[in-house]
């Protein structure tokens, strides 16, 4: 992967999400037998200092992704209109946070999991002050990291995993004391590529 750093602009996220490659068509939402839909939301917080990337510690109790890295998200519930809407539901069910303090700029590509759901990442600005309330049960802990520190290539490595079966490889990143990998790792590589891609054909343009 390159390594120019990217730091990109607001207007530049803006531009990126109103490509119509972006767009998740209609169908996509659609249930079928084999596939689960989902969301999460991609929170990037609007700070003083630059973007971050709002991320949750999940509980070690629990069944599935227990103590996993994660953005606020789940599957679809009957009466969730879109992704958007699971989404922002999901992230105030789990962290509280505000639907009034997101701006959805857009959806990213579906991504399927070995779990057999199919999750659409949201991609939202969020406007502090966060008065953050976690759902005990599944979310230990949040944080954030800078924008940057995500997209930049240096910070992302291949590892894998081989419990029983054929070995499986993801990407994977340190923060201070998070380990980040699997779904959420592959979600925030796309948005990497995404990203860059965008920023390298405006340079070029």
């Amino acid at each position: 992967m390159n390594s120019l750093i990217v730091s990109p602009s607001i207007q530049q996220l803006r531009a990126l999400f109103r490509r119509d490659n972006l767009v998740v068509p209609e169908k996509g939402w659609l249930e079928s037998p084999a596939e689960k839909p989902a969301a999460v939301l991609v929170p990037l917080v609007l700070r003083p200092t630059g973007l971050t990337v709002l991320l949750t510690q999940r509980t070690a109790h629990l069944n599935d992704h227990a103590g996993q890295v994660s953005f606020p998200g789940g599957h679809r519930d009957p009466e969730d209109k879109d992704p958007t809407a699971t989404a922002l539901r999901e992230a105030w069910e789990e962290v509280g946070l505000a639907p009034s303090q997101v701006e959805v700029i857009g959806w990213m590509p579906e991504f399927p999991t070995i779990t057999g759901f199919r999750v659409t990442p949201v991609v939202g600005l969020v406007t502090p002050p966060l008065n953050l309330k976690l759902d005990d049960f599944e979310v230990a802990d949040v944080f954030e990291v800078p924008l940057p520190v995500m997209l930049d290539p240096a910070n992302w490595r291949r590892d894998s995993l081989d419990k029983s079966g054929p070995k499986r490889q993801f990407w994977a990143m340190h923060w201070q004391s998070h380990y980040i990998w699997g779904a959420t790792a592959g979600m925030l590589v796309n948005l990497m590529h995404l990203l860059r891609a965008h920023i390298e054909l405006e340079a070029g343009a």
